[in-house]
């Protein structure tokens, strides 16, 4: 029987722990020398933070490195201070400038400072460059660690060029060609370069019509570029197309994960928060507004059912179905909000075919609702009569039909504002729907009842 891995990751903590009691860091060294960095970050987790320190100090920098970088947020900052400045400048010198940007950035201004006043020159001042853009950017996310050669060189000097420079690069599978401006000019594959007679002038050998994004451009339209062509990595431009950096694959997949859990968090009514960081009364805080907002609706949904409250009394049997009145088209709405937040997170859907989508989801809503309308109708005329069945199945057919339109013409509207269509939240959708349904059902039982029935 093999082996799990859950197993593992216990066993090697417990032998990490007897080899730190045991006090020999040279056998600690050979022990951890084999193990690769997420292996060794799991097991980190599972340890003290003095057992943790004691571990990272028998790594050389460059694999502390890795396994700091796996580690989650809070967990690093207490541990770059356990190690202490020196060696934790050299370890954050160790890793991409933009992973090393992104953990500093986290820091107070103050320890910032200190940090990059102990690293050298050149990695300083990358990290520094990469903190003034807004981390949320193409310019946040991108590392300054790439290779670029001149259109000018040939294949030949090409090749020695990218000898020298390519092991400090984070990516070599493109090779980036400029002009003497530093302004992006093409590209090559670096299996293209290897192909090309030695004296063949990169310029004429290279791919013009590069896709490239801009330094300001939101992190999430970059994903969006990188996961349409299938890039590997893709350049990064100034306003006068200077090449300033690269975002790799490793990178949009992290911001991948990154929006979809603020979306997620966001269709919920709940702020981006790091769960372990944030006390009780921070994140009641943080819920509370939007929740007495929906409590508010909820009173005007209860103002519906007053309203009508000599219908509801002349014909009892129709407090029996408020529930699903309530619940059944709030679902739907929920259900299509989701689907048109996630078409504009991916492109699938844009702001300019609002008809196609909202037709688009109305057909559904009537199938929908017709069927559900049906099944609800068939239990109420058996339970009661034909007239309240026609009653209820109609008013929840409706009410599913409204839901669809309300669900996507919503996030599409704020979306064409500018306003993220992930606030289109489920919560505020499925109060409003509530008070839609309700109405829809008891106009219809008193123009059904009272109006034609007399």
């Amino acid at each position: 029987m093999g082996v799990t891995k859950v197993e593992n990751i216990e066993g090697t903590r417990e032998k990490v722990r007897e080899i730190l009691a045991e006090g020999r860091p040279e056998r600690l060294r050979d022990f951890l020398l084999g193990m690769h960095y997420a292996d060794l970050a799991e097991v980190l987790r599972t340890l003290e933070l003095d057992e943790r320190v004691r571990l990272l100090s028998q790594l050389d920098s460059e694999q502390a490195a890795q396994v700091l970088f796996e580690l989650d947020r809070e967990d690093i900052l207490p541990l770059l201070e356990a190690l202490g400045p020196q060696v934790s400048a050299l370890v954050l010198q160790e890793m991409s400038t933009d992973d090393a940007a992104d953990l500093i950035g986290d820091l107070p201004d103050d320890q910032q400072e200190r940090y990059l006043g102990l690293m050298s020159g050149e990695e300083a001042e990358d990290i520094a460059e990469l903190l003034e853009y807004d981390e949320q950017t193409a310019g946040g996310i991108m590392t300054t660690e790439f290779v670029a050669i001149n259109k000018e060189l040939t294949a030949d000097e090409a090749i020695k060029y990218l000898r020298e420079t390519a092991p400090d690069a984070e990516t070599v599978y493109y090779v980036y060609v400029v002009n003497d401006q530093n302004q992006l000019v093409g590209v090559i594959s670096l299996r293209e370069l290897i192909l090309c007679a030695p004296d063949t002038r990169v310029g004429d050998a290279m791919r013009t019509n590069v896709i490239s994004v801009n330094v300001h451009t939101d992190q999430e339209e970059v994903a969006r570029v990188v996961a349409k062509y299938d890039f590997l990595a893709i350049p990064v431009v100034g306003d006068n197309g200077e090449l300033l950096g690269i975002i790799t694959v490793d990178d949009v997949v992290d911001v991948i994960q990154e929006e979809a859990t603020e979306d997620f968090l966001r269709l919920a009514n709940v702020h981006q928060e790091r769960y372990l960081e944030l006390g009780d009364l921070q994140r009641a805080g943080r819920r509370l507004p939007w929740l007495i907002a929906l409590l508010f609706g909820a009173l005007l949904a209860g103002s519906v059912i007053q309203f009508f409250e000599d219908t509801l009394i002349g014909v009892v049997a129709l407090a029996f179905f408020m529930p699903v009145m309530a619940g059944g088209p709030g679902n739907v709405a929920t259900q299509t909000l989701a689907v048109v937040v996630r078409g504009l997170a991916t492109g699938e859907v844009d702001s300019r075919r609002v008809f196609w989508v909202i037709f688009k989801e109305v057909r559904v809503g009537l199938i929908v609702g017709v069927v559900s309308g049906l099944i609800l109708a068939g239990i109420a005329t058996v339970w009661q009569d034909l007239t309240l069945g026609v009653v209820v199945g109609s008013s929840l057919a409706l009410g599913m039909v409204v839901a669809t339109v309300i669900g996507s013409l919503f996030p599409l509207l704020i979306s064409r504002l500018g306003v993220d269509p992930a606030l289109a939240s489920g919560p505020f959708i499925t109060t409003v729907m509530d008070v839609i349904s309700l109405m829809i059902y008891f106009t219809m039982a008193s123009l059904v009842f009272f109006r034609f029935m007399g």
